[in-house]
């Protein structure tokens, strides 16, 4: 019996959010200006880190393989169902802005990352729908670093709660003071990279 296609269904409705985002045409993460409103975005590399080499060809003709997705919903989560973007405040554009702050400071102390080599796509969406478009994401594209080497959208923990390890990315990628007040890792730069190779090799990313 064939399947009954419903548009309804949520993971075709997620899948229509998912694909709404990618159509979106990418900027330069440099570029990205103040805009109202929350959402979905997807961060490429298209630099010259060994490590992350596959994803850098994968981007070389353009922004198609992201090496990090996230969300961002209003402040304090939603708050009603207006469409008005100017109503839910500036919580996308603060969040992709922090994530190039993050890289900023990497580059200020290691410079292992560049902000120069990173672009971005991302879309204004109806709160209902944001977490189910990050879900599909980042089930499609299994992104390196919400995947595999984690701790890039983290904060602050704050005082008090530095017990917890370094976060992955941050022993990859010195910079942000606060990871350094950490627990320290004891992975090796070696250790990391060869991690990284297994997991491209385990999940391939495609060059075509």
């Amino acid at each position: 019996m064939a399947t009954v296609y419903n548009p309804l269904d949520k993971a075709n409705l997620g899948k229509s959010v998912a694909d709404a985002l990618l159509e979106q045409a990418p900027i330069a993460l440099t570029d990205v200006g103040r805009f109202e409103g929350a959402g979905i975005y997807a961060i490429y590399y298209h630099g010259a880190y060994p490590a992350y080499r596959a994803l850098a060809q994968a981007n070389a003709a353009g922004s198609k393989w992201p090496i990090y997705v996230g969300k961002a919903i209003p402040s304090g989560g939603r708050k009603g169902a207006s469409l008005s973007a100017s109503a839910r405040g500036t919580s996308l554009f603060s969040r992709v802005a922090e994530h190039r702050e993050s890289i900023r400071t990497v580059e200020r102390a290691s410079s292992n990352l560049k902000v120069d080599d990173f672009t971005v796509r991302y879309l204004v969406v109806d709160d209902i729908w944001i977490p189910l478009g990050e879900s599909l994401l980042i089930t499609a594209f299994r992104p390196l670093w919400n995947v595999r080497i984690d701790g890039f959208g983290n904060h602050d923990p704050g005082k008090g709660r530095y017990k917890g390890a370094k976060p992955l990315w941050d022993h990859l990628h010195p910079g942000r003071i606060w990871a350094d007040r950490c627990a320290p890792r004891t992975e090796t730069q070696s250790d990391i990279e060869r991690d990284i190779a297994d997991y491209f090799a385990a999940h391939p990313v495609p060059q075509d």
